[in-house]
C-alpha cells in the first residue's frame, strides 16, 4: 500500500464532502425540469468530479471505496 498524503484528513474529509455534494446535486438535477439549471448542475458535478479525480489520484487504489 502506498503511503498515504501528509495532509491525510483534510483530503479525506474534502473528498466526503465533494462526494456528498455530488450525490445531492444528481438528487436536485432529477427534480428541475429547467434546461438550463440542469446545464448549470451537471456543470458543477463536473468540477466536482475532477476534484475528487486528483485527491483520489494521491491516494492509494481503491482506498475511497474500501472505506466510504
Amino acid at each position: 500500500m502506498k503511503d498515504l498524503p501528509k495532509k491525510f484528513p483534510e483530503y479525506s474529509l474534502m473528498y466526503k464532502n465533494l462526494n456528498k455534494k455530488v450525490q445531492e446535486l444528481k438528487t436536485e438535477q432529477t427534480k428541475i425540469k429547467g434546461e438550463i439549471q440542469i446545464k448549470e448542475i451537471q456543470i458543477k458535478i463536473e468540477t466536482y468530479q475532477k476534484e475528487m479525480d486528483k485527491i483520489k489520484s494521491i491516494f492509494p487504489n481503491d482506498f475511497f471505496e474500501n472505506n466510504f
